[in-house]
C-alpha cells in the first residue's frame, strides 16, 4: 500500500490499438506491490481497458492522436494527419504539465506518448521502435532524425525487449542509440507464464477440427475489416473459432453461428485462459502480441499485419522467415490454407524469455525517485 511519502508514478499509454495498454499493465502491477502510487492516462478504448483492468486507480483522459489507417500507405496516412498528431502531442504536454502540479507526480513512464513528459519530474520513454520503419531511405533517416529530438526530452529511454539475440523487435530496437541511457527491460506482458509441467498444447494431426482464437486489435477501419474478412471465412469452414473484438466500452457475447462464438472483451486472466486452450491464435503482427504469444509458449499463431503499418509488415516477415509464425496479407488471407500450414512453425518456445526482468529496473527507478 501507498504511504505518504511513496513516490507517485504516472503511467501513460498510446491509444492506438490496445497493446501499448496491455504491456503497461504488468509494470503497473509490480509498482503497485512495489508501495508506489499510480495514475493512469490515456484516451479512448486503451484508457477504457486501463479503467477496466484497474478500476481502483486514478484514471485522466489525454488528448486524442485519433490516429486511422484509410489507406495501405503508411507515409500517406501519417502526413495527412500530421497536423493533428503534433496539435495532440503538444496538448498532452500542457495536460501532464497541471497533472504533475495537482498530484504531486515523482516520475512518469509514458509509453509512446511523445508530450507525456515534464521538466518537474523525471520522465521514462518506453518503445520497441529505436529505428523507424519507413519505405524510404531519407524519409526513415528523416523520420529517425525527429523521433531523437523527440527522446531528448524524456531522461531515459527503455526497450520492452532483451538486448541481446534471440530477441523479439530486432532491427527495431538493436542497436541501441549511443547518446541516449537505453535500457532493455526484458519482455512485457499482461499474461502468466507456463506453469512448469504443463505440456504445450498443438494442432492434432489426427484431429481436423481445431479450436482458433481471433484477437482483433489496432486502428479503425482496418480492424473492422480484417474482422469482416475472417468472419466470412470462418462460418465456411468445421473449426471452432472464438473472436475476440477489442471493444473494452461494448458489451457484447453472442454465438454468430454453430463453430462461431463472438465476445468483445476479455479481462486478462479470461483472455489468458482463452489463448492458452486455444490451439490456434490469429492476430495482428503488433509487438504487444508477440510479447503476449512468447509467454504463452509454443504457440501458433497466424499473424495479419494492418496494412500500411511497416513495423509489423516487417515483424510479420521477420517471425515467419524463421519458420516461427505463419505471416499473411490482409488482402491474400486464406484461412483454409493457412490452419493447414501451420504444422510447419515452431511457434516461440516455452520459457525462451524471462517475463519479470523489468521489475529490477523499476526497483531501481523508484530508488532514485526516493533521492
Amino acid at each position: 500500500m501507498p504511504t505518504p511519502s511513496s513516490p507517485s508514478i504516472l503511467v501513460a499509454a498510446l491509444n492506438w490499438g490496445l497493446g501499448h495498454a496491455t504491456r503497461c499493465m504488468p509494470l503497473v502491477q509490480a509498482l503497485e506491490r512495489m508501495g508506489v502510487r499510480v495514475l493512469l492516462a490515456s484516451d479512448g478504448a486503451a484508457l477504457q481497458l486501463l479503467k477496466a483492468e484497474f478500476p481502483h486507480l486514478q484514471a485522466f483522459q489525454l488528448p486524442s492522436y485519433r490516429i486511422r489507417y484509410e489507406t495501405e500507405s503508411m507515409v500517406w496516412n501519417i502526413a495527412k494527419q500530421l497536423p493533428r498528431i503534433l496539435y495532440a502531442i503538444r496538448a498532452e504536454q500542457w495536460a501532464t504539465e497541471r497533472l504533475v502540479r495537482a498530484h504531486g507526480i515523482n516520475g512518469i513512464l509514458s509509453d509512446n506518448r511523445y508530450g507525456c513528459f515534464s521538466r518537474h519530474c523525471h520522465s521514462v520513454i518506453m518503445t520497441h521502435q529505436l529505428h523507424l520503419r519507413v519505405p524510404n531511405a531519407l524519409l526513415q533517416w528523416m523520420a529517425d532524425q525527429v523521433q531523437r529530438l523527440a527522446f531528448k526530452r524524456f531522461d531515459a529511454l527503455w526497450v520492452p525487449d532483451v538486448e541481446g539475440s534471440p530477441n523479439l523487435s530486432g532491427e527495431l530496437s538493436h542497436p541501441p542509440l549511443q547518446d541516449f541511457e537505453t535500457k532493455y527491460l526484458g519482455i512485457l506482458s499482461r499474461f502468466k507464464a507456463e506453469s512448469p509441467g504443463l505440456s504445450p498444447q498443438r494442432p492434432k494431426a489426427s484431429n481436423p477440427i481445431l479450436s482458433v482464437a481471433v484477437v482483433l486489435s489496432g486502428p479503425e477501419p482496418q480492424r473492422t475489416i480484417l474482422e469482416q474478412i475472417l468472419m466470412e471465412q470462418a462460418l465456411g469452414l468445421p473449426h471452432k473459432f472464438v473472436f475476440v473484438k477489442g471493444k473494452p466500452n461494448a458489451l457484447e457475447h453472442h454465438i454468430v453461428a454453430e463453430n462461431v462464438e463472438v465476445v468483445s472483451y476479455l479481462t486478462s486472466p479470461d483472455l489468458n485462459e482463452l489463448l492458452r486452450k486455444s490451439e490456434v491464435v490469429i492476430c495482428r503482427a503488433g509487438y504487444s502480441s508477440l510479447m503476449d504469444l512468447a509467454i504463452l509458449g509454443n504457440k501458433k499463431a497466424i499473424l495479419i499485419p494492418t496494412p500500411g503499418q511497416t513495423e509489423q509488415e516487417y515483424l510479420g516477415e521477420y517471425f515467419a522467415r524463421q519458420g516461427v509464425f505463419l505471416c499473411q496479407n490482409q488482402d491474400k488471407i486464406d484461412l483454409e490454407t493457412a490452419l493447414q500450414e501451420l504444422v510447419a512453425t515452431t511457434g516461440i518456445p516455452s520459457g525462451q524469455f524471462e517475463p519479470d526482468r523489468f521489475e529490477s529496473a523499476l526497483e531501481q527507478w523508484i530508488s532514485h525517485l526516493k533521492c
